[in-house]
């Protein structure tokens, strides 16, 4: 899922140079992705059966490979639309289906195993990254999406023995007739909670799909994708470590210097030029994207905001939808200005996220029956990413 949702973004300046892809059309061709996934992240939560398929699974790989085998053979800007679509309802369908099963089968385990296993995305970011990076001199845009699709398929094999989650058992009515399930009143707190969350999906989208882009305009043309080899790094322990910090400080503390830290890393490359910021903002950026979404999903949960996850999902969906369609206007004189825009944004979310923290109901009274948002946390939240 690594692979085939994120390669775009170190492609895109070959695409562009190569290929004559307009800033505008790449930034349409990123919306069409986020689209994909937002209908592939809602199928998974309307449809719980599609989650338990491995034929389904299996099916959403082979899918996946064909979408970036299908990029290299054409020059038609509807058929890139079409294809990055698929790859991102793809992409939402393997994320949900594997991240749902990881946790079913882990949840005896310690909790930084699904933490760590989050990193298999920055995994995928790093092995992508450093594909275009080996290519850039060797090869062009359409190398380089046939080695992103030899890579998936490679990796398809890897996961084709995967075991879906098995079906959830309905559990017992055993309240009393009259008995309260519905739990405290949250509705303030995952207010601010849902709108630092969306606005964390306009923000960190454009910073995904423009970072690479943007790097390379004031560094050498290696610089950005090496960046983005290092986001992917930096993201493959990011999850977990986060999940680590939540034992001593509270998650609105985190969530809000996650919100800090990454605006800062976006800011950077376009205030400063060089290697050393490009590195920076790579390590900054890479270690607090995965980390925001495990932060805002587990306080979405904790508050038992009835839906929570599924309705925290689908606003930094449709914050990801948002993103290259608002940047799209600063595009005619470079990134620079689009990663300004999306540090800005971050930094409203950061500031909803001190919002949070004001009266936050660190502890809550137990609830009479097991709330909806508890148990629709472990079927939701791989929608997250």
């Amino acid at each position: 899922m690594g692979v085939g949702r994120f390669v775009y973004t170190p492609i895109l300046p070959l695409m562009q140079a190569q290929a004559g892809l307009s800033a505008g059309a790449g930034a349409n061709l990123a919306t069409a992705n986020y689209g994909g996934y937002l209908a592939g992240a809602l199928a998974g939560i309307c449809a719980p059966r599609l989650v338990r398929s491995r034929l389904v699974l299996r099916g959403c790989l082979l899918a996946l490979v064909a979408t970036l085998a299908g990029m290299p053979l054409t020059r038609s800007g509807v058929i890139w639309l079409l294809l990055r679509l698929g790859a991102g309802f793809f992409s939402a369908m393997i994320f949900v289906i594997a991240v749902s099963s990881l946790l079913s089968h882990l949840r005896e385990h310690p909790a930084h195993l699904p933490g760590w296993a989050f990193g298999g995305v920055g995994s995928g970011i790093a092995l992508s990254g450093l594909l275009v990076l080996a290519l850039r001199t060797v090869g062009d845009w359409q190398a380089a999406w046939w080695a992103s699709a030899a890579l998936a398929a490679t990796l398809t094999l890897a996961a084709w023995g995967l075991r879906p989650e098995a079906a959830a058992q309905p559990a017992p009515a055993t309240s009393a007739p009259g008995a309260r399930t519905s739990g405290p009143r949250t509705h303030r707190w995952f207010g601010a909670l849902f709108v630092s969350y969306t606005l964390e999906g306009v923000g960190y989208i454009i910073a995904g799909t423009f970072l690479v882009a943007a790097i390379n305009q004031t560094s050498p043309g290696w610089i950005g994708a090496g960046a983005w080899v290092v986001v992917g790094l930096a993201a493959i322990p990011s999850s977990a470590v986060w999940a680590a910090l939540g034992r001593r400080w509270s998650m609105p503390d985190l969530l809000l210097a996650a919100l800090g830290v990454q605006a800062v890393g976006i800011a950077l490359p376009a205030l400063v030029g060089g290697v050393a910021p490009a590195l920076i903002s790579a390590v900054l950026f890479g270690s607090t994207f995965i980390g925001v979404s495990t932060l805002a999903l587990a306080a979405g949960a904790h508050l038992r905001f009835p839906r929570a996850v599924a309705l925290l999902t689908a606003g930094y969906s449709v914050g990801q939808l948002l993103g290259p369609l608002v940047a799209t206007p600063l595009l005619h004189h470079g990134y620079h200005q689009a990663l300004l825009l999306a540090a800005a944004v971050v930094l409203a979310a950061a500031l909803t996220a001190f919002v949070l923290r004001i009266g936050f109901p660190h502890t809550l009274p137990a609830p009479d029956a097991v709330p909806s948002a508890e148990t629709g946390a472990t079927a939701e939240t791989p929608t997250g990413r």
